[in-house]
């Protein structure tokens, strides 16, 4: 039951299910999953929905419980899968392969991209390549793709990965990569509303050219070099 304006009681199953959904979002994920929830059937039935997931945000979650990699990627897909597609936030720390690909193939409406000390690898590469037949595979032969997967020091592919799935994004947070100056270049040349870039940590960037003029130009930017130890840091000393 809940107390309206008028001085009436009302059923909590009576408020459409977009409305309600903006008492729930005000907390946190991991809150709104484990307690919310019981609150009442109306109330499960909104945290179960997609609309409670346009913002999904499991990053201090994972920190304070230092999950591993399997199980930040499975609290993902669920969270996906319960936005219907409708997310446009993804913020998750040590984001693993399985967890990004689902994220990026169901992301058509992603513009903030947040996953510091992600595992993404190469074997990310045939699993995303194959699912995004139309955003994807059509922008690259087989031979850029063997091209773009090796072992080197300096592997583009997450970059270019996401310059070619997510136009929309504003915010990118994308510690420690693997990726160089070219991933680097296509995504400031195809992710055109972005205003926040953090690459603390990109240790293969130069940033030879036009690309650190290019950054500083961003709202905000963190280059790769001027990382603060202390920022991240989960087990500092009493």
């Amino acid at each position: 039951m809940m107390y309206s304006s008028n001085g009436e009681w009302g059923k909590w199953e009576d408020l459409n299910s977009e409305i309600l959904a903006l008492i729930p979002v005000r907390i946190p994920a991991e809150a709104m999953v484990a307690t919310a929830s019981l609150v009442c059937k109306s109330w499960m039935s909104c945290v179960l929905g997609p609309f409670c997931w346009s913002d999904i945000d499991i990053q201090d979650w994972c920190r304070r419980r230092h999950l591993a990699v399997e199980y930040v990627d499975s609290a993902v897909r669920k969270l996906v899968r319960r936005s219907k597609g409708t997310f446009r936030r993804l913020s998750a720390f040590r984001l693993g392969d399985s967890g990004f690909a689902f994220a990026a193939n169901c992301g058509r409406c992603l513009k903030v991209l947040e996953i510091p000390m992600s595992e993404v690898n190469d074997k990310i590469v045939v699993k995303f390549a194959e699912s995004l037949v139309n955003l994807f595979k059509e922008k690259y032969a087989p031979q850029e793709l063997e091209r773009l997967s090796s072992t080197s020091k300096v592997n583009e592919l997450e970059a270019m990965v996401i310059a070619d799935t997510m136009p929309l994004l504003q915010h990118l947070q994308l510690g420690f990569g693997c990726f160089g100056d070219t991933g680097l270049g296509a995504i400031l040349a195809k992710c055109k509303a972005l205003t926040h870039l953090d690459i603390q940590g990109c240790w293969n960037l130069k940033l030879e050219g036009e690309l650190e003029e290019r950054c500083l130009q961003l709202p905000a930017f963190k280059s790769p070099w001027v990382y603060d130890l202390f920022t991240d840091n989960d087990e500092q000393d009493d």
